[in-house]
């Protein structure tokens, strides 16, 4: 069977909600139509996330599993799913139920009516945050302000976005952070970007994979982003 679209899920000790998500994901494709696989990498979870996908695909025959030898960071988790995926279309979503997986049709509709990339938006109407302390809110819209002279998008910090492959020819990530959509707006081949609007939900089961150390890799990340843009220029001017 021809594989139209992969969607793409790092995990980390998700044993409590990864079967819901797979299950969930394959009735969506299933009732769509539309021609998927499910690529989850797992940063080999001493909660035996892995272990989990592992039985689930004497069910599923199109779910594929690579697990890692360590925690190497959501950024090279999805790239590497990126590489073995075998759709035209590639996308990726968080396990937690955060992202609303009933939004998958919105975004492949969206690429496959001309769009680059079909970014999950908090920030537009009709999208929102969900379950948020206003400490979170505030870290957040911190980080998108940050964000907007890289990515002019309402949320390049969105974690839950589709993207036509050829956006990522040639690509190479630079961080392995969480934050991997910025960098793909800041270096990918693109020229139409599509903003979906859901509700950013926190999580109900398992804990949140974010911390400090995430934070001050994000930073570094803007400022090397910041440098790259700025070199660009440069050249431009130099080239006229």
């Amino acid at each position: 069977m021809q594989i139209d679209v992969s969607i793409v899920i790092p995990t980390y000790n998700e044993k409590e909600n990864i079967e819901r998500m797979i299950t969930k994901i394959e009735k969506i494709l299933q009732k769509n139509k539309i021609n998927g696989e499910i690529i989850v990498i797992d940063d080999n979870s001493p909660d035996g996330t892995w272990k989990i996908v592992k039985k689930l695909q004497k069910k599923y025959s199109n779910l594929k599993l690579i697990v890692r030898k360590k925690k190497l960071g959501l950024g090279s988790g999805v790239m590497e799913g990126f590489k073995i995926a075998k759709g035209d279309i590639l996308g990726v979503l968080d396990c937690d139920f955060s992202h609303p997986p009933d939004k998958i049709p919105l975004f492949i509709k969206a690429i496959r009516e001309g769009y680059d990339i079909a970014i999950g938006s908090r920030y537009i109407a009709k999208g929102g945050i969900k379950g948020w302390s206003k400490k979170r809110i505030i870290t957040s819209k911190i980080a998108t302000l940050l964000a907007k002279p890289i990515a002019n998008v309402s949320d390049p910090m969105s974690g839950y976005f589709f993207i036509k492959k050829e956006v990522i020819k040639n690509f190479s990530l630079k961080f392995k952070g969480f934050k991997i959509l910025l960098e793909i707006l800041a270096k990918g081949n693109y020229r139409k970007v599509a903003e979906i609007p859901y509700t950013f939900k926190e999580r109900k089961r398992g804990k949140s994979k974010l911390n400090y150390k995430e934070i001050v890799e994000y930073l570094m990340q803007c400022f090397y982003l910041y440098l790259l843009k700025l070199r660009r220029c440069i050249w431009k001017k130099v080239r006229l």
